[in-house]
């Protein structure tokens, strides 16, 4: 299946995800006059901080997150962004609800699980289906044609991205609007995902990135995590189609 990416919804799980993630697929969309959206649901508070860029904590951090999540979608010409669980992401007649960041621990070598700071309004915590109401809410309040997110292995298995998996397959049923997964590296080859290879758009990813100074570093064409892991800045991601 093609997508149609004429009106399209990426939902990532935390401010910087949707750069590192897939940013380069979306600066291309908003270049040629797509009608791109993001929905975020966490606002990253479990998130490390790159030391000497920020001090606060709390409140100060989630505003300080979600100013350099604004300046990063600006990068990429995204000019449409919502948080899951406040309008118009929100189900009809649901109270507003916040989705915090889940944390990431592992629970053994291979899989991971939500750290063990994690709150009862966090991602992992939440009902699915309601989580997919708020986003079913957005989908039909934009007239989305085709939504994106992550795969059931969540790239590297973090329980948000997971989260973000399940709330997705959900909405994109009810909905019926067609889901594209994000296909996880270890998952690669795969014979029905397609790759969406964009590296003109490296200096918008680039830019991007950097107004995420908290989360991480840019050094040259990589990128430097808070523990110091190095990794090239992406330019592709292959997505499947949800069957």
């Amino acid at each position: 299946m093609t997508p149609d990416f004429t009106r399209v919804v990426f939902l990532h799980a935390h401010p910087d995800d949707e750069t590192l993630v897939t940013g380069a697929l979306l600066a291309a969309l908003a270049a040629s006059g797509r009608e791109v959206a993001v929905v975020t649901a966490t606002r990253g508070e479990q998130g490390e901080i790159v030391p000497g860029t920020f001090t606060g904590s709390g409140p100060a951090l989630v505003a300080h997150r979600e100013a350099e999540l604004a300046s990063a979608l600006a990068a990429l010409g995204v000019t449409r962004h919502a948080f899951l669980g406040a309008p118009p992401t929100l189900a009809i007649g649901a109270l507003a609800r916040r989705y915090t960041d889940s944390g990431m621990r592992w629970v053994t070598p291979t899989v991971a699980g939500p750290s063990a700071t994690a709150g009862p309004d966090s991602l992992t915590a939440a009902d699915p289906d309601a989580a997919a109401a708020d986003l079913v809410a957005y989908l039909e309040h934009v007239g989305a044609t085709a939504l994106v997110s992550y795969d059931a292995h969540g790239g590297y298995g973090h329980p948000d991205h997971v989260s973000c998996h399940e709330i997705a397959v959900r909405a994109a049923e009810r909905s019926g609007v067609p889901l594209f997964e994000i296909v996880s590296e270890p998952l690669l080859p795969d014979a029905a995902a397609v790759e969406f290879a964009n590296p003109e758009r490296l200096p918008a990813v680039k830019r991007a990135l950097a107004h995420h100074a908290s989360q991480l570093t840019v050094a040259g064409e990589e990128l430097v995590h808070v523990g110091g892991q190095r990794q090239p800045i992406m330019t592709s991601v292959w997505l499947r189609p949800r069957s």
